[in-house]
């Protein structure tokens, strides 16, 4: 079969490798019918990421249909079709039982789900790509009055207003994005914060500049400017939802968290738990996540799709792939 493989840091290929199968009585085998770009990718490709080896085969959130399922597959069958978040659960075990399909022993609506967020609320959210574009939509669905959203791409700005009303902040035009936030929310800062950006965050100032010498040296591996500003502006009491992906984050304002009495709370995408509310919303016609999809392109376009994504050219948010 043909995959986009990992050769090294900024180096991919889409080659032909052996096809997978059956090798455990619980493993199933599905046909790629359909994947797409994620903001993890970057991170393994940029090199910030331990455990890569060469020809290491990219992708982890995709449809498909089943062609091959072992003996103790009991509740999928040959020629269904299914969606595959990017953490696999046995559904068997303790966690799965308590809906935390990735913390199992063997990303946008878990977000917003995690703010606790109340009718009149105003959440406040870092970073307009997909993640943080479905996060916006999510605390809207969830009773949330005002969403602020905050980047440097006004396209993808002009998305969050367009398609659920958010206020935007184009941090490169602004002196502080803590004072910005402060004079619209009246001195009191949100009730909840997003970070939807992780450790490849981009920033102004000296603090970032900080971040990027430490990690061209390899003396850290995050620039987490969204985190500390998130951190910073949100009310006291308020709750900080981390979605971003992280490694080794210096100069946590671990005393703001204190006094403040913040709540902070992250995962990894419990997908399991919240496709099947995604779809509801999706037909009900709550929801349409279609506008993320800028870029439908064949599987052996993936080097460019992943060029284009990683450096939001032609106004790419997500890029899809067709085998």
């Amino acid at each position: 079969m043909r995959a986009l493989c990992w050769n090294g840091v900024n180096d991919l290929a889409v080659e032909t490798v052996p096809d997978p199968s059956v090798v455990n009585p619980h493993d199933a085998v599905v046909a790629v019918r359909l994947t797409t770009t994620c903001g993890s990718d970057l991170h393994f490709i940029d090199g910030y990421l331990p455990g890569m080896r060469h020809g290491d085969v990219f992708g982890h959130e995709f449809v498909g249909d089943v062609v091959a399922v072992g003996s103790e597959v009991t509740h999928r069958g040959v020629g269904d079709r299914v969606v595959v978040p990017s953490f696999i659960g046995s559904g068997s075990c303790w966690f799965c039982g308590h809906d935390l399909w990735a913390a199992c022993d063997t990303t946008g609506l878990m977000g917003a789900e995690f703010c606790d967020i109340s009718p009149g609320d105003t959440v406040a959210i870092w970073g307009s790509g997909g993640v943080g574009l479905m996060a916006g939509h999510s605390a809207r669905l969830l009773g949330a009055e005002r969403v602020i959203v905050i980047d440097r791409y006004r396209e993808r700005l002009a998305l969050a207003h367009k398609h659920f009303d958010a206020e935007t902040i184009d941090y490169t035009a602004v002196d502080s994005v803590q004072n910005t936030i402060a004079e619209m929310t009246g001195g009191r800062g949100p009730d909840a914060c997003i970070d939807a950006v992780g450790m490849e965050g981009h920033g102004t100032g000296l603090q970032h500049a900080y971040d990027r010498v430490k990690q061209l040296l390899r003396l850290e591996t995050d620039r987490a400017t969204p985190l500390r500003e998130a951190i910073l502006a949100c009310r006291k009491g308020g709750v900080v939802s981390v979605l971003g992906i992280y490694g080794l984050t210096d100069k946590f304002p671990m005393a703001v968290v204190t006094n403040k009495s913040l709540t902070i709370r992250s995962a990894q995408q419990h997908g399991q738990r919240y496709v099947r509310r995604i779809f509801d919303y999706i037909q009900q016609g709550d929801l349409d996540p279609s506008y993320l999809i800028t870029h439908d392109l064949p599987l052996e376009d993936a080097v460019r799709g992943y060029d284009l994504f990683k450096n939001k050219r032609e106004g790419c948010v997500r890029a899809i792939f067709r085998p």
